[in-house]
């Protein structure tokens, strides 16, 4: 048995194999901190935030990602080029490999749980090769109190060997790193990788798969805040739309910044017990809380510093991806526990490069199902080579990596729950106005919150109530005025001042929905495919 640095607690890894590791226990992150600074390459910044390099990834690789495909998952799962099948037999023998790897090595092993409501809390030990791997899994999983660890119960495992490099002929993997979930026996296994995300992501596809299939119950890849009154605001988004952003709010108490559960009691629960926010170009006035927050306790990811220690927000030579995860009590003004009653407007972010859609608009319960399948953002001109302007980009329920089953299947839990407790969804763009990207501009922050402080304190309904513009190439209901923004702003094609070049990229980003969504219609009822763009007379 490993040896174990907590006194008066004894845990065991002997299961895997591993019984000759020195093994660190529930280290408080100012240890892992210390050990990260000392001995891992980590480094400190001016106001003492951990500051480390993940290496050679620095952000997710989807196509690395795999889950074992056996009785339990074989007729469920959505298969193809998200979720890829791995065979049983191949996954027991990589894992073999990489619990060999790590026997004899220092491991830091930790407790922790997902889910915020005790109906659904989902033990877990996470195994880690990094200290600050481990300090990552403190600060996004909920944290157990010390009187539960005597008689904790770990129901899934995270082993997580950055270091292990897999031979692809040998180990039936694409390269030398992978994810891949075995929900026969519970484990997520990660390899050849240091992006932490990999870790938080992992559990979460789980849940997309657990709770709908044996709770019932719709996960969501979205921040949720609540109002004074209880009033309850979920946000769905992409990377780079402001959901981590606009969620939180100086006015409405956090409840977490990225996956929820949504219940058939009408509750909505986080599962994490921190944030994981980008931080390129974050701007200490726009986002304050976000800010703040990177302090000790801390995880800065692929950052670099100025002459006098402070991190250059505005440097990406390393990744566009820059990364901060924080306990979620980094932020004041936090929901405490991190649930709240049934939402009543949800948000839909996205980042339209193009240019037109509008900054606001409401949709029908066909439209938010057809755009919560869609999932669309946009990538801008310029970001790789050879891409001259912007490219759509689609990811299912906006977060199709994680989700095993067919996007339908999440989008009718959607809809259903919007019919059953009229909640109002709303599609909010929060990328470009008065052109596309290189023309227009970004839409500016505090346009967005006061769009969105309207939608709801209801006055932004009040102001409009039957007077709606429909927009022609994607039949959303366009508010034509809005409390705190100017009525120019909410027309894109106003915005653009050029009639001729606003439909005909507007007629592009139609079609490049349309063409999205054919590989969804064969599975989509009436209502969801008559949520599309309407025909239109050429």
């Amino acid at each position: 048995m490993g040896s174990n640095t907590l006194a008066m607690r004894t845990i065991s890894l002997e299961k895997w194999g591993i019984t000759d590791s020195q093994l660190h226990y529930q280290l408080a992150p100012k240890d892992l901190q210390e050990i990260s600074v000392e001995r891992f390459n980590g480094k400190e910044t001016k106001n003492g935030t951990l500051a480390v390099n993940t290496g050679e990834f620095t952000g997710r690789s989807p196509k690395d990602r795999f889950i074992v495909k056996d009785d339990v998952t074989s007729d469920k799962i959505w298969w193809g080029d998200i979720n890829i099948p791995f065979e049983p037999d191949h996954f027991d023998a990589l894992l073999e490999k990489v619990t060999a790897y790590l026997n004899g090595k220092e491991l830091f092993v930790r407790d922790a749980y997902a889910c915020a409501h005790d109906d659904y809390r989902l033990n877990l030990r996470v195994i880690n090769e990094y200290p600050w791997s481990n300090m990552f899994a403190h600060n996004m999983f909920l944290r157990p109190d010390e009187s539960e660890l005597d008689n904790f119960d770990p129901e899934w495992t995270v082993i997580n060997a950055p270091g292990f490099m897999a031979n692809p002929e040998v180990d039936h993997t694409r390269q030398h790193n992978f994810a891949i979930l075995n929900f026969s026996r519970k484990i997520a296994l990660i390899g050849g990788t240091g992006y932490t995300g990999e870790i938080k992501k992992g559990i979460f596809s789980a849940l997309n798969f657990i709770l709908p299939v044996d709770k019932n119950t719709l996960p969501m890849h979205c921040s949720a805040n609540v109002g004074k009154d209880g009033n309850t605001a979920i946000f769905f988004g992409l990377s780079g739309t402001g959901k981590t952003t606009l969620s939180t709010d100086p006015n409405r108490a956090l409840i977490g910044d990225d996956e929820h559960g949504w219940t058939s009691n009408n509750e909505v629960f986080n599962f994490e017990g921190g944030c994981y926010a980008k931080v390129i170009n974050l701007d200490p006035k726009g986002e304050p809380e976000i800010y703040n927050a990177i302090k000790p306790g801390a995880i800065l990811e692929n950052v670099i510093f100025n002459e006098d220690g402070t991190v250059n927000f505005a440097d990406t030579s390393i990744t566009q991806n820059t990364r901060v995860s924080y306990p979620i009590y980094h932020i004041e003004n936090i929901k405490q526990p991190s649930k709240g009653k049934n939402p009543k407007n949800i948000f839909f972010l996205t980042a339209d490069a193009f240019g037109v859609l509008p900054p606001i608009s409401k949709l029908t319960p066909g439209q938010a199902a057809y755009h919560f399948i869609s999932g669309y953002t946009a990538k801008v001109a310029g970001t790789e080579a050879g891409v001259n302007e912007p490219q759509p980009s689609f990811s299912a329920c906006f977060g199709a990596p994680f989700m095993p089953l067919h996007p339908t299947k999440y989008a009718e839990m959607l809809s259903a729950k919007m019919k059953e407790t009229g909640t109002n969804v709303w599609l909010v763009n929060t990328g470009w106005t008065g052109g596309p990207y290189g023309v227009g501009h970004r839409m500016k922050l505090k346009y967005t919150r006061a769009m969105i402080t309207a939608a709801l304190d209801g006055s932004l309904e009040e102001a409009n109530k039957d007077n709606y513009h429909i927009h022609s190439m994607f039949g959303v209901a366009q508010p034509r005025t809005c409390p705190n923004v100017p009525d120019e702003v909410l027309s894109p094609r106003k915005s653009w001042n050029n009639d001729e070049g606003y439909y005909k990229t507007a007629h592009k980003l139609r079609d490049y929905f349309m063409n999205n969504f054919k590989k969804f219609e064969s599975y989509a009822s009436e209502e969801i495919l008559a949520g599309g763009p309407p025909a239109i007379s050429e």
